[in-house]
């Protein structure tokens, strides 16, 4: 059965409650929102399940989410047979996330399973705490993080603190797929569900402060302005730069209150420069030094710092990695060498590997999602994990948390500014520094949203287009290698292959003969096809940045003309 009518047909009768019926047969008076409501499963991206909520087997509702459980709880079950399992739970800011929160709690319990739920909403980075702190077999953090009001989600760690990967993901996902809506079981026993708070904010804090070694003088001097965009992080950020010292610390007010129709921004991402702006309007007025906003489930952060000219200039995703790499290394309390490593992803800055380069550790790359960083901290023990991250805002400091971690990523960039300050220069300064041991990098990143079942189909037809007839030159620089993530495998120009060792993703790179670098990939959480953009100089002198900048820049912008984006 494949056609969405007939799916949706049998939605109209139990399993299916009244009012999910109800709200079924007025879609079959709009025959394009039926379609786009059932024509697949949600399906597990790079961060979980995610999508619009809504009824339907395409849409985020107590059905789709309770199957999940369903089949998540099975798993675990054959996983651990002799174990008395335990599930952490936490949820965001979201519209319907403590109400989802509750169902899917509902599910695990009525399998039998242990759940540690939190009280009230949380910071997905202490979610991966959690379920190390507690010795749990599996983490849920219900949010969407940073897409629009009417998404929510559905993101699953493992006991190691990270999310899910192979071979558990799909291992879970066939457990899913066999479950049918019939067999949830959303009878809660209320003897298996446990309310966690303050005893897991205590230790995360404790642990997040651990990297905060500057002197007390240098943190009272510093004046920090952040802002939660109505999200999670205003639970958190508060109290642990006080615990850290930095008294000069000020939230947006208007920004504070968790709210899931985030009314005060377009939308609630630091990657978006529109979040910035009631930060830097009163950074502005009260001459602070730094502007740290969040996403709302504070897994993702944006900085602003004063540039050469005095005035704020947001950093990157790459930026922000490549300052707090570098701070993070010469800076750490052992003789660094192969046994320590960093980590970051394929679309992420090649300048990643320099940095390792420069102090003789390793660098490991994974796929795009910061599951796989993660999993390097797994998979390699007798090794030192420093930190690590991706171009999309995040970043992970040591390996307390197995995620993106906002809370303690922030505080790190505060520091590095407040060491800066102190020294009479800038973490904008220390950014250019780092260009010149390292080279010059910039990266755009392109984002074309298809929302959609024409809209998916356009972005396989894009990727597919790109494999069957790759381009030979790219703004006039020829393609000397082609690596397609998908076949796993790398194409040279003369025509020879040589494995790529990664996992399949849908994923295609083309390196130029200047060095500059295009990734192909469509996002795992949104419905959109994103494309990543490198290029690089030499770079020795501090006065020929702004120069050097604007050339690079110009540059991405012929390589982004050239594909027609």
């Amino acid at each position: 059965m494949n056609n969405s009518k007939d799916i949706a047909t049998l939605w109209l009768e139990p399993p299916f409650d009244v009012e999910t019926q109800k709200k079924v047969s007025k879609l079959f008076k709009n025959p394009s929102e039926l379609e786009d409501a059932f024509y697949k499963n949600l399906e597990f991206g790079t961060g979980g399940i995610r999508g619009i909520m809504g009824v339907g087997t395409n849409r985020i509702n107590k059905y789709t989410l309770g199957k999940s459980s369903q089949g998540l709880s099975k798993y675990l079950k054959k996983k651990f047979p002799n174990e008395k399992i335990k599930v952490v739970i936490a949820y965001d800011c979201r519209h319907n996330s403590k109400t989802l929160a509750k169902k899917v709690a509902a599910v695990f319990s009525a399998n039998e399973i242990d759940v540690f739920l939190f009280s009230d909403l949380r910071p997905t980075p202490e979610l991966s705490f959690a379920v190390r702190y507690l010795n749990a077999h599996c983490g849920i953090v219900l949010t969407a993080s940073h897409n629009p009001p009417e998404y929510n989600g559905y993101k699953v760690y493992w006991k190691d603190g990270g999310q899910i990967v192979s071979p558990n993901d799909y291992k879970i996902i066939q457990q899913i797929e066999q479950t049918t809506y019939g067999e949830i079981c959303f009878e809660a026993d209320q003897s298996k569900i446990h309310l966690i708070d303050k005893e897991i904010d205590e230790a995360f804090c404790a642990k997040a402060i651990e990297i905060s070694s500057c002197p007390q003088k240098v943190k009272d001097d510093f004046f920090t302005v952040f802002t939660s965009l109505h999200g999670t992080a205003i639970t958190l950020m508060p109290k642990v730069f006080k615990a850290a010292g930095y008294s000069q610390f000020h939230s947006i007010k208007e920004q504070e209150k968790p709210d899931g129709n985030f009314p005060t921004v377009k939308s609630p991402n630091p990657e978006d420069p529109e979040s910035f702006e009631l930060g830097l309007k009163k950074a502005k007025e009260l001459n602070a030094d730094l502007v740290v906003v969040t996403d709302p489930d504070a897994d993702r952060f944006g900085i602003a710092v004063l540039n050469l000219d005095g005035h704020f200039e947001k950093l990157n995703g790459n930026q922000t990695m490549i300052v707090l790499t570098r701070y993070l290394l010469e800076n750490h309390p052992q003789a660094l060498s192969a046994k320590h490593f960093i980590g970051s992803t394929v679309v992420s800055s090649p300048i990643m590997q320099k940095i390792a380069d420069h102090f003789g550790v390793e660098c490991k790359l994974g796929l795009t999602g910061f599951k796989w960083i993660a999993k390097m901290v797994e998979d390699f023990p007798n090794q030192t994990f420093v930190g690590g991250g991706e171009e999309s805002f995040g970043y992970m400091v040591g390996d307390q948390v197995r995620d993106k971690d906002a809370i303690t990523s922030a505080l790190l960039a505060t520091e590095i500014a407040a060491v800066q300050k102190n020294r009479g220069s800038s973490l904008y300064e220390y950014l250019i520094e780092s260009y010149q041991l390292f080279g010059l990098y910039h990266e755009e990143l392109i984002s074309l949203t298809k929302t959609g079942k024409s809209g998916f189909e356009e972005i396989q037809k894009i990727m597919g287009d790109f494999r069957s007839n790759p381009p030979k030159s790219i703004g006039g620089i020829e393609v000397i290698k082609i690596e397609d993530f998908e076949k796993q495998f790398s194409f040279l120009k003369d025509g020879t292959k040589e494995d790529l060792k990664f996992p399949k993703s849908n994923l295609v790179r083309f390196i130029l003969k200047d060095n500059s670098q295009i990734a192909v990939r469509p996002s795992g959480t949104e419905p959109k096809i994103k494309f990543y953009f490198s290029v690089n100089t030499t770079f020795q002198k501090k006065e020929n940045y702004t120069d050097l900048k604007k050339t690079m820049e110009l540059q991405c912008q012929k390589l982004i003309q050239s594909l027609g984006i």
